[in-house]
């Protein structure tokens, strides 16, 4: 049966916690808990912001297989190889082809994003 090297794991909302600490210091992390429930195969966060982010990421790649963003709250302005400024607002989801150039240029003061990406683990370097 399909899942049976997975656990079940639930992240309620109104037990939330958001911790720095993450790749970005103007950004709050909530874990979801799936890293450890799929053996480190997939990682889910909810990314805040908790700082002013107007002056971006700078260009990185990420070394991974798989990176989903999904926008809950406010806006995001994103840099893609190949296809430019991006805006996304609340409902907007982008996947992040693997080793993509990109760079987060701005965002709101309240947004909100939830990042799902495979594996758990992954390195990141300037682009």
């Amino acid at each position: 049966m399909a899942g049976q090297d997975q656990t079940f794991t639930i992240s309620r909302g109104r037990d939330a916690i958001f911790e720095g600490g993450g790749l970005r210091s103007f950004f709050a992390y909530r874990d979801l808990g799936f890293a450890e429930a799929t053996g480190g195969r997939y990682h889910a966060q909810v990314i805040r912001a908790s700082a002013p982010c107007a002056d971006g990421t700078g260009p990185h790649r990420h070394a991974l297989d798989f990176q989903m963003v999904y926008l809950l709250k406010g806006w995001a302005r994103f840099d893609y190889e190949g296809q430019g400024e991006v805006t996304l607002n609340p409902g907007d989801c982008v996947l992040q082809p693997p080793g993509i150039r990109h760079e987060l240029t701005a965002c709101s003061d309240d947004m909100e994003l939830l990042e799902v990406t495979s594996p758990a683990g992954f390195g990141t370097e300037p682009a």
